[in-house]
Formats: structure tokens, C-alpha cells, sequence
């Protein structure tokens, strides 16, 4: 009885979360540098299925988790901002290329929402789901808050932000290189819009300009699916 007491106090203490989330995230990282960096070897891929294996395996449930687990969530909106410190080192070019950019930013934050729900609606998912699909390519504490603000289930908006971030870190490099695209510019944009803070840390990996104009591209994005989401979720009735 003293032992089963003592593992679930273990399992819902707040500082179980942070130790697992940072153990988890630590072994991934030399798992990525053992395997040179391989897109399939992305620590965010390999800590998720980490920290997944450790709830299924000791019972611990989502909540218990995140009550430790937020503590490291709630550093995500500074690290977000410091990502301006390498956007203005680029300042020059941003400016020459902010009218194609401003642009591109606009529509690509249209269609990553009309594309998520299309795809949902073709599969007849439930009308909550859709609208927790809406927020899938921003940043987690922007998705949850505009989904919990529409009807959706801010819980499973963090999961298809986590999905689609790891999808993307993933496949941007081999994607561009298939497309012969090689602009560092246009490597960042792309997946700040589409991948947010995971692509944005995987692309800072293999140029700074292209992690620099990653951040604006997930910020601005973020901004624009604050707006433009309760202005269509309507729609989905």
C-alpha cells in the first residue's frame, strides 16, 4: 500500500511533469546527434514518444501531467519573442522584400486554416473538430486560447499543433530540395506558417535567416488566426 501511495503521489506531483518533459527532451537530443541530425531523428518526434511511453506505461493521466508539464509551457511565449533578436540582424532585407511578404503571410494564413478544415469536412469529422482543426498551424498557447474561444477542445488543437509542427520540421528540407528551392527567406516563411515554433527551431538549425523569418512568419500568423478564426468559424454551421 506505502509503495502504490508513494508512485501516485510520484504521478501527480508538478515536478514529475517538468522532470520527465526536460529527461525526455535531453535523451532525444543526443538520440538526433547520434543519428547526425536525420529528419526522422527530430528530438520534439522522438521526446513526444518519449513522454508518451512514460504515461501509458506508469498510468499517469494527461492532467496529472500538464500540472508540471505548463510550467515549461508558459516559456514558450518568451522564446517566441526572442526570436526577434536574429529577425532584426536581417532587418535590411526584410524591408526590400515586406510588400511579397506581407502578402504571402496573409494568404498562406488563410489557406493553412481552409485547408485543415477542408480535409476535416471531407471526412466528416464532428463540428468541434473542425473547429479545433482551425488552429493547427499556430503556436500551442495561441491555439488552445482561440479554440476554447470558438466552441473547439483546446486539448486536441494542442495535438494537431504538435502534429503538424513535427510534420513540418520533418519534411521541409527534404521538400525544398526536391522543389530545387534553396532561398532562405522562403525556407522560413514557408514553415513559420506551417509548422510554427517546432519547424522554426528545426529550420534555425540550418540557417539563421531562414529561422529569423520563420518567427515573423509564425508570429504574424499567430495574429492573423486570432482574428480570422472567429470571423469564420460561424461559417462552419
Amino acid at each position: 500500500m506505502n509503495l502504490d501511495a508513494a508512485q501516485a503521489v510520484m504521478r501527480s506531483s508538478p515536478l514529475t511533469g517538468v522532470f520527465v518533459t526536460l529527461l525526455a527532451y535531453k535523451l532525444a537530443v543526443l538520440f538526433n546527434r547520434r543519428c547526425k541530425g536525420h529528419p526522422l531523428s527530430n528530438p520534439v518526434l522522438i521526446g513526444v514518444l518519449l513522454v508518451l511511453g512514460w504515461l501509458l506505461l506508469t498510468g499517469t493521466g494527461y492532467r496529472d501531467y500538464m500540472k508540471g508539464a505548463q510550467m515549461i509551457q508558459m516559456l514558450l511565449g518568451p522564446a517566441t519573442v526572442a526570436l526577434a533578436v536574429p529577425l532584426y540582424s536581417n532587418l535590411s532585407r526584410l524591408k526590400r522584400a515586406a510588400g511579397p511578404l506581407a502578402i504571402c503571410i496573409v494568404l498562406g494564413s488563410f489557406t493553412g486554416i481552409v485547408s485543415a478544415v477542408g480535409v476535416g469536412w471531407l471526412l466528416d469529422l464532428p463540428h468541434q473538430v473542425l473547429l479545433s482543426l482551425t488552429t493547427r498551424a499556430v503556436t500551442t498557447p495561441i491555439a488552445m486560447s482561440v479554440s476554447q474561444g470558438v466552441g473547439g477542445i483546446p486539448e486536441l488543437s494542442a495535438m494537431f499543433v504538435i502534429l503538424s509542427g513535427i510534420f513540418g520540421a520533418v519534411i521541409v528540407k527534404p521538400l525544398f530540395s526536391v522543389l530545387g528551392l534553396a532561398d532562405d527567406m522562403v525556407l522560413g516563411t514557408a514553415t513559420g506558417l506551417s509548422a510554427h515554433g517546432i519547424g522554426t527551431a528545426r529550420v534555425f538549425q540550418l540557417s539563421e535567416v531562414a529561422g529569423a523569418f520563420s518567427g515573423l512568419a509564425m508570429g504574424l500568423n499567430g495574429l492573423l488566426t486570432a482574428i480570422l478564426v472567429p470571423l469564420l468559424a460561424p461559417l462552419l454551421h
